[in-house]
């Protein structure tokens, strides 16, 4: 289900409508809860105004009720006097327990959506990895958070988390980051499919510096050439017959890598049902067509 977003009043404020509504919806957190409600608008603007004066009014019915319990407790106890009130501002507001949908159960339902939604189409190896990461890192860390509390800066506080006291003594190297980092985007994704939070926050690292760079092993036209001709020649005339068949397989390997552009891995991991024999239409031979 997709969703418009708007925020304003720094952040607090959100004005969204789903495509299967008229209405454009609001929504704030206070007090540890989310506040929601209808604007009956349909237009943006008019949405914005009504998103506005529903703030305000939240917010001093929020302040007006924390205010009303501090006195009315120290007037039970104390019995009124003219510095209660002065008290009474003085006393820290006790925050609520948080509501709503907790990371937990959104991340189970992003396990059990993307085991069923991707199979077949998904490496099996790199689902058993997003389901790794979210049991081993990130619902022991989040587990007791509500969605509504999950921002940029709770998720770099994560990172730092795992950058300085890592995961059995080992720190986790950038790639492991990064991977990390997708499975929480997939999962805040599912929580926003399903209406739990208005929009996913950014969850790019800040101070973003370049990555290591890797040139890759390569191959020059002519001792590419000169490297295949070997390969074939060998394949036609083993050392031992009985290992004929191995040489085959050899220069078969690197004819089908030099041409696919296949990292060794993906090679590896490649199953019959991804790979079609089909006829090119523009040189009218027979190629393989790989998912």
């Amino acid at each position: 289900m997709e969703m418009q977003t708007h925020s304003f009043m720094d952040g607090k404020l959100h004005v969204y409508k789903r495509d299967n509504s008229r209405y454009w919806q609001c929504s704030t957190y206070l007090n540890g809860r989310n506040h929601r409600v209808s604007t009956k608008e349909e237009t943006l603007q008019l949405a914005k105004e009504f998103a506005r004066d529903w703030f305000m009014a939240v917010y001093v019915d929020h302040k007006r009720g924390l205010h009303h319990d501090r006195v009315t407790g120290l007037v039970r106890k104390y019995g009124y006097d003219d510095r209660i009130e002065r008290i009474a501002a003085a006393i820290p507001s006790i925050e609520k327990k948080p509501s709503g949908p907790t990371f937990k159960e959104a991340a189970q339902k992003f396990v059990a959506e993307y085991n069923v939604v991707t199979q077949g189409e998904r490496n099996e190896e790199w689902a058993k990895n997003h389901v790794m990461r979210v049991n081993v890192h990130l619902i022991p860390y989040f587990e007791n958070k509500t969605l509504d509390e999950i921002n940029a800066g709770v998720f770099q506080e994560y990172r730092m988390h795992r950058m300085t006291v890592g995961y059995k003594g080992k720190k986790p190297s950038r790639s492991t980051l990064h991977h990390e980092t997708v499975t929480m985007r997939l999962i805040l994704k599912t929580a926003h499919r399903y209406g739990w939070i208005p929009q996913v926050p950014d969850l790019t690292p800040p101070y973003k510096t370049s990555g290591k760079v890797k040139h890759r092993a390569w191959f020059s036209p002519d001792e590419y050439k000169l490297f295949y001709e070997a390969s074939r020649k060998r394949a036609k005339n083993p050392p031992l017959e009985r290992h004929r068949s191995v040489w085959e397989d050899l220069h078969d390997y690197i004819l089908f890598m030099a041409n696919t552009g296949l990292r060794p891995d993906e090679a590896a991991r490649l199953e019959y049902r991804d790979v079609t024999i089909v006829e090119d239409e523009d040189s009218n031979e027979r190629i393989l067509e790989i998912e």
